[in-house]
C-alpha cells in the first residue's frame, strides 16, 4: 500500500520553528518541541549524538523501516532510511546530520519508490536542533529518545490536509 499523504505532510514540516533552551520553549506535541523563529540555536556537537550510529530496524506509519547511521567524520554523520511493506518500498531518505552555526541540523532528502526526488534538486527538509540531552535529541518537529543501547523511540510531527497536527511514532531496534 502506498501513502500519498506522506510527501505533502513531510514537506509541511518545513514550516515548523525550532526550540532553544535559552528561549521560551513550548511543547509542539506530547514528545516534540518548537520555538519562535527568531531564537538562537543551542550549542551542540556531532559527538553528542554518536548513540545514533548503527544499523536499525523498526516500524513507522504502519510499515517497516531500515535506517543506518555511519560514524561521524568531518563534522557530519550520514544516514539512509527505507520505509517498506509487503508490496515494496514506500519511500527512501538520504540523511545528513551536521554541525552548523555551532549547533546541529538534520537535513533530509526524500525519494519515492521510483527514486524520483520529492524536493527539487536544490531543496531538502532541514530539521534544526531545538534541544539536546544526554539521551535525547530534539529537532523542530522531530525527537529521538535513547532507551538503552539498542532502542530509540522517535516522534515526528505530521500536518494533515485540514491543518491538524499529529505525532507519529518511529520505534527503532538495533539490528543484531
Amino acid at each position: 500500500m502506498r501513502f500519498p499523504f506522506i510527501p505533502a505532510a513531510l514537506i509541511a514540516l518545513l514550516t515548523f520553528a525550532v526550540v532553544n533552551p535559552a528561549s521560551a520553549q513550548s511543547t509542539h506535541t506530547e514528545n516534540t518541541f518548537k520555538l519562535d523563529e527568531s531564537s538562537s540555536r543551542p550549542k551542540a556537537s556531532i559527538e553528542q549524538v554518536d548513540w545514533l550510529v548503527g544499523d536499525w530496524v523498526g516500524t513507522a506509519f504502519g510499515n517497516r523501516f531500515e535506517e543506518v547511521w555511519n560514524p561521524a567524520s568531518a563534522g557530519t554523520m550520514v544516514g539512509f532510511f527505507k520505509l517498506y511493506n509487503d508490496q515494496g518500498v514506500v519511500f527512501y531518505e538520504l540523511l545528513v546530520l551536521e554541525e552548523e552555526e555551532g549547533s546541529l541540523s538534520l537535513k533530509v532528502k526524500h525519494f519515492g519508490a521510483n527514486f524520483h526526488a520529492w524536493e527539487s534538486k536544490e531543496d531538502f527538509v532541514n530539521f534544526k536542533l531545538v534541544k539536546i540531552e544526554p539521551d535525547a535529541i530534539h529537532f523542530s518537529g522531530l525527537s529521538f529518545y535513547r532507551d538503552g543501547p539498542d532502542k530509540i523511540n522517535g516522534y515526528i510531527v505530521m500536518k494533515g490536509k485540514e491543518g491538524a497536527v499529529r505525532e507519529e511514532p518511529l520505534i527503532y531496534k538495533r539490528r543484531k
